[in-house]
């Protein structure tokens, strides 16, 4: 338990404005948040602007992020960026976009990450967890808290939200649409990142309770988020 606390020390963070808020482009339209800067972190949840993870101090780039913004794509070495396990969720996401926006052929139903987002009277909680057992929460007052990679400290609960996830892909399809702005008070919003694209579900709360595929996943998530609060609040 003192590995685990003291990993958790290194990777939780209870904060307003994080580095990549200086990114330098304009921010999506419907961001539910008052600060930029956090509104700036939701919209990267979604891997769906690749020039939002361009910041204005990034120098001179490494890969996997030189392979990403190459002015001539090398579609071979993106490729290789989308299944390579070892690489951060999110970054394999951008690939697999890259990829699909070049008209190269993607394997489907890869899942990357299960995105919850839950309207509020006081504004929009957001819940991130990324199949490489990364974690985002955002606050509808917009306090956050990351855990970078795996941590044991929250591996079940991680498990079972990706877990959860698997029925409701396997039975829908690719949004082939804008993404909506964040959902209204009362609604639940379910996004998947999905190698052939974002897959979404969202409705009344009280329906989505009730519906046999999404009630598993509202438990775990909400699980882990529990767990998540009382661990950063440790912490803090």
């Amino acid at each position: 338990m003192v590995n685990s606390r003291g990993m958790l020390k290194r990777l939780l963070i209870i904060i307003g404005i994080v580095t990549m808020a200086s990114a330098d482009t304009s921010i999506p339209a419907g961001a539910p948040y008052k600060d930029e800067s956090i509104n700036l972190i939701y919209h990267l949840l979604f891997c769906d602007r690749l020039d939002l993870f361009k910041t204005k101090d990034q120098g001179e780039m490494t890969p996997p992020w030189s392979t990403l913004f190459a002015d001539a794509p090398d579609l071979t070495s993106i490729a290789k960026i989308a299944v390579d396990g070892a690489q951060e969720s999110r970054v394999r996401m951008l690939a697999y976009n890259k990829l699909r926006a070049a008209n190269r052929t993607v394997p489907a139903k890869i899942h990357l990450g299960t995105i919850i987002e839950v309207g509020l009277p006081d504004g929009v909680d957001t819940l991130a967890v990324f199949a490489d057992e990364g974690i985002r929460y955002i606050n509808c007052t917009g306090k956050m808290a990351v855990v970078e990679g795996k941590n044991e400290l929250f591996k079940t609960e991680v498990q079972a939200v990706l877990k959860a996830s698997t029925p409701i892909i396997a039975a829908i399809g690719a949004w082939d649409k804008a993404r909506l702005p964040a959902p209204q008070k009362g609604n639940i919003r379910m996004t998947f990142l999905v190698s052939d694209g974002l897959y979404f579900g969202e409705g009344p709360m009280a329906a989505i309770q009730q519906d046999a595929m999404a009630s598993p996943l509202i438990a775990a998530a909400t699980q882990l988020l529990v767990k998540v609060v009382k661990e950063t609040t440790k912490e803090r």
